[in-house]
């Protein structure tokens, strides 16, 4: 009896584990507009292009979004948009956040903020949330993306990721790029 409620509470923790990080479900997405032009530069007080994404916005953190700030937007922009992935995960690319419909004069966002009027589709989780680095296993790279799109989009909250990450990709007029790191514990 106690070997079954012991495999049954791994089964549990390992499935949870799974479905809360990078693991392997819902992943493999393409990421939008590899083509746009690298005009944006985006930054975080919080993490260096490269570095390791504090705990605090991490799954074993207070998994709040980090403050992010961006310059270059081009003068054509009508909106912008984030996009946070990791394309370490088991499964394939793991979209961690997407926020769509940021005023186009919008050049930082606070830590654990999301301004008026922008949306969030659902991630990889199934959640219109920010979802922190959750890595299971070793060292995972999280790409945070900023978008320059020609106009807004004209989907509702909580859209499902394909939809929000082809929105994305048919309006996008620059971009710019930043990487944090985060490893398994």
């Amino acid at each position: 009896m106690s070997f079954r409620l012991t495999a049954a509470s791994a089964v549990t923790f390992v499935a949870a584990s799974l479905l809360s990080g990078c693991g392997f479900f819902g992943g493999d997405v393409t990421e939008p507009a590899r083509t746009a032009p690298a005009t944006l530069t985006l930054t975080s007080p919080a993490f260096e292009d490269g570095g390791t994404v504090p705990q605090r916005y991490t799954c074993t953190g207070r998994n709040e979004s980090p403050p992010l700030q961006w310059s270059g937007v081009p003068t054509d922009a009508g909106s912008l948009a984030l996009v946070v992935t990791d394309p370490d995960a088991p499964g394939g690319t793991y979209v961690h956040w997407v926020v769509l419909n940021l005023d186009k004069a919008t050049r930082s966002l606070s830590a654990g903020a999301l301004p008026s009027g922008a949306l969030q589709a659902r991630n990889s989780a199934g959640h219109a949330r920010y979802d922190g680095p959750c890595p299971p296993k070793g060292t995972h790279h999280y790409r945070f993306t900023i978008y320059a799109l020609r106009s807004a989009t004209t989907l509702d909250n909580g859209i499902d990721t394909t939809r929000a990450l082809d929105a994305i990709d048919g309006k996008a007029i620059g971009r710019g790029t930043l990487v944090g790191t985060a490893t398994a514990p």
